[in-house]
């Protein structure tokens, strides 16, 4: 019974949950990738629509699931969500900027009034595919590298980085080459997951040159990901971590999240099979005639970035640490919400399953049936 969890092992499910949500936006960052190969891949206006229209059905599932994750933070770790989206305000006011410009771009890109010009709108989706992508992922990395904030007996946060004099207020986090590695990652991996996806969506018998042009996109945003990645897996091995003793104290341990991974064999599990995947995707993407690599690379974007989301909270480690003072650091324990109200959440989460299996129907039913140019260029169309 739920209700007989002790308050650890709620604390523990609800970063978990919390975890699998941003695991899943991950994944359906395809969208954004989709959205940066556009002026790459599309060479006239027929299979522009087709691009813009494959991933115009699945745009509101990203955005989504964003909010998702913030307000289930919000619910299960009130301080964090305090610390970080109220103390590194201007990169999650940058985020929510650009996922503002995507919705505002597939809803008028099309319109009579459009004095602007679609090109205007397919700008403001490269800029919500390449900046938005890559500052989550910096926002990510400083579960790693840390957060220049203090807090005060009330809880009130203080940032404490400037450059010039200027408060940066977690813009600082971009600095980090760690940081930037990791967006840099997620850009790429996002690009390689879109022309899977469009692979997958479109009737691609109709724009053979379409075809190639993507399966090509596969391959070379993968080799182009493949440095950033090799030094993100290097540096979580080899950085120092911030681990908590018994008493709670926060201090600086050689080969931490190392040692995570070793202590808890499933995660490592979960990183290697998540790996492969991906590969796995690729390859399948980059072969003429497949369709189904996006369900093997996006199952192991999941996977992958679970593992990278869990690594720094779980075996007495500080997730997101501040860097003025170790003291300072969240952990899953302290930024936690009451036992009453993760016990209450998580009679509530027992219908995501229900939730999950609806959207599920949904996205079938969506995609019963290729994209074909016809569709995408009907009048009613993004």
């Amino acid at each position: 019974m739920i209700s007989n969890l002790d308050y650890v092992t709620l604390q523990q499910l609800w970063w978990v949950l919390c975890s699998v949500v941003g695991a899943l936006f991950l994944f359906l960052t395809f969208v954004q990738g989709g959205q940066t190969l556009l002026w790459q891949v599309a060479k006239n206006e027929t299979e522009s629509a087709l691009i813009i229209n494959s991933l115009g059905r699945k745009w509101e599932l990203t955005f989504t699931t964003l909010v998702l994750f913030g307000g289930a933070l919000f619910a299960s770790f009130p301080l964090f969500y305090s610390t970080s989206f109220g103390g590194a305000y201007w990169v999650w006011i940058l985020i929510l900027f650009t996922f503002i410009i995507q919705a505002v771009s597939y809803e008028y890109r099309t319109k009579p009034a459009n004095i602007w010009g679609a090109k205007t709108y397919e700008l403001f989706l490269l800029i919500n595919g390449v900046v938005g992508v890559l500052l989550i992922g910096a926002a990510v990395g400083t579960f790693y590298t840390g957060s220049s904030f203090s807090l005060n007996e009330l809880n009130q946060v203080s940032w404490q980085y400037t450059l010039g004099g200027v408060n940066l207020r977690g813009l600082e986090a971009a600095f980090s080459l760690f940081n930037l590695s990791l967006g840099l990652f997620l850009v790429f991996n996002a690009r390689v997951l879109g022309a899977l996806y469009l692979i997958n969506n479109i009737d691609l018998t109709e724009v053979p040159a379409l075809e190639e042009r993507l399966r090509k996109q596969v391959w070379s945003n993968f080799v182009c990901s493949l440095p950033f990645l090799l030094f993100v897996v290097v540096a979580i091995l080899l950085r120092k971590g911030f681990g908590v003793d018994e008493n709670g104290m926060v201090s600086m341990v050689s080969f931490k999240y190392l040692f995570n991974l070793l202590a808890l064999p499933h995660l490592l599990l979960m990183l290697l099979v998540g790996l492969v995947l991906v590969i796995w995707g690729v390859f399948a993407g980059a072969k003429k005639g497949s369709t189904q690599g996006i369900w093997f690379a996006g199952l192991g974007t999941v996977l992958v970035g679970l593992c990278v989301l869990c690594v720094p909270a779980f075996n007495s480690t500080a997730f997101y640490p501040s860097t003025v003072d170790l003291q300072y650091s969240l952990t899953i324990y302290n930024a936690s919400s009451s036992k009453f109200t993760l016990t209450t959440m998580t009679y509530v989460a027992l219908a995501i399953p229900f939730v999950l299996g609806y959207v599920a129907y949904l996205w079938k039913q969506m995609d019963s049936r290729k994209l074909t140019t016809e569709e995408a260029m009907d009048g009613e169309a993004y």
